[in-house]
């Protein structure tokens, strides 16, 4: 279930290595855990996946803006203190990784942390979980 989406506008891309970010993304998702030292996001339904707008308006349109929203969707029934930690370790990720695009660009960054409520199907299939689940 814990899936990282990323979009952003597509000049993001001369600017930094985005398959590095989704890479550093689902690592560090790896490394949380909740008040009982349980993984919080599982290794094999963890997913960063980042997709370049078709299409976009930043601002006013009279510079090269950047912008990155990432939703990060995580199962329900994490505490506040854990959906907090989850958020702030990803957006240490986030800071790293654009600090260099930060000192010479305009950029703006957005990342949400949601849980999933009230579904009304869930399907899954996969092969990975049982890689990481003996």
């Amino acid at each position: 279930m814990p899936h990282c989406v990323i979009l952003y506008t597509p000049n993001v891309d001369a600017k930094c290595d985005m398959t590095a970010l989704c890479r550093a993304l689902a690592d560090a998702m790896l490394t949380v855990r909740d008040e009982a030292g349980k993984q919080v996001f599982p290794t094999g339904g963890t997913r960063v996946l980042a997709y370049p707008a078709a299409h976009y308006a930043v601002a006013d349109g009279k510079g090269d803006y950047a912008f990155v929203y990432l939703n990060v969707r995580m199962g329900a029934g994490r505490s506040e203190a854990v959906k907090q930690h989850a958020g702030d370790t990803l957006m240490d990720v986030v800071k790293r990784h654009f600090a260099p695009v930060f000192d010479s660009s305009l950029i703006g960054i957005t990342l949400q942390v949601d849980e999933s409520h009230g579904q009304v199907y869930d399907g899954k299939h996969s092969t990975l979980h049982p890689l990481f689940n003996p």
